[in-house]
């Protein structure tokens, strides 16, 4: 139920794998990774001086993280679609599930910092486009991981010849596919159509709507929207300080910042929402406020 994105930028290995060892022994359920090459702090494709920090690739750490544990679930929240072809990132998920004992998820977006793909010289096509790919691309990993035969694609962005997909550790149960985003007329389409979990960012007002927009999709495309696991991705933080918890939260009162009973509340509201698993970022990035979290908020659930 409760899961955490590690922070990329800024932290060492020995760091992240005294985190992991935190949460393989208490209630933590997930550990993601985010796929970004430099710290994902501006949307804008300025140069700025914050990118010369240090900053581990995502599916390499996830790999890490695999053989470093025995029962958290592992993902990329999420990979951006246009920095690979998105066969070889299922066989990246593929391999790295062998290796886990089929413990990953396949989280997948469209992509959007735009300073990222300029740095390292991937396209950086219009939103509509990134789209039409993203949902290609979910098609594609989809036959890759349900086929027991040869895989033939012919579609716009990308194409399979008999591409042979194997070793494969799901079986009967193959790769989650997790779709990112809480694009209403795209993105929750292509979850609908190829997708196993959503994750979004948002309040719980939000989440119902976003709910019934996924089970309108379902609806058109004949899916039955159970099928489809909701989790979110809102910053979880205890703050004992009620007006610096005020001043963390803003203008947003859902937001899972405060004491320990007010986290606990807001988790309860998600809940009535259909949200299964938490996947926050949580910082700082230290053993001890994994655990803090883990044995005054988290243990109310158990």
């Amino acid at each position: 139920m409760f899961g955490s994105q590690l922070v990329n930028e800024q932290a060492t290995w020995e760091e992240i794998k005294a985190v992991l060892d935190v949460m393989e022994s208490g209630r933590w359920t997930s550990v993601w990774a985010y796929d970004h090459f430099i710290p994902p702090w501006h949307r804008t494709d300025e140069i700025m001086e914050h990118e010369l920090l240090p900053t581990l690739e995502g599916w390499s750490l996830l790999a890490s993280c695999a053989a470093v544990t025995e029962k958290l679930k592992l993902g990329i929240l999420v990979s951006g679609n246009t920095y690979r072809n998105p066969a070889l990132m299922a066989k990246m998920a593929a391999t790295i599930d062998v290796v886990s004992h089929g413990r990953v998820i396949l989280g997948i977006g469209a992509g959007w910092n735009v300073r990222e793909h300029e740095a390292y010289g991937w396209e950086f096509p219009s939103m509509r486009e990134r789209s039409d790919r993203l949902e290609e691309a979910c098609e594609l990993i989809r036959l890759l991981f349900h086929s027991e035969d040869r895989v033939d694609f012919n579609g716009q962005y990308y194409k399979l010849k008999q591409a042979a997909f194997a070793p494969r550790q799901g079986g009967d149960n193959p790769i989650p596919i997790m779709v990112g985003g809480t694009g209403e007329k795209r993105t929750l389409k292509t979850l609908a159509m190829y997708g196993d979990i959503m994750n979004v960012i948002a309040s719980p007002a939000r989440v119902r709507h976003l709910n019934q927009v996924l089970e309108g999709h379902c609806e058109k495309v004949g899916r039955d929207p159970s099928e489809i696991q909701r989790t979110l991705h809102v910053p979880i933080r205890i703050i004992r300080d009620e007006e610096k918890a005020k001043k963390a939260r803003g203008e947003n009162d859902w937001a899972m910042m405060g004491s320990p009973q007010y986290v606990i509340d807001r988790i309860a509201d998600f809940r009535e929402c259909g949200i299964t698993e938490f996947t926050p970022q949580i910082r700082p990035q230290l053993p001890e406020v994994y655990q803090e979290l883990d044995e005054e908020v988290f243990s109310a659930f158990d």
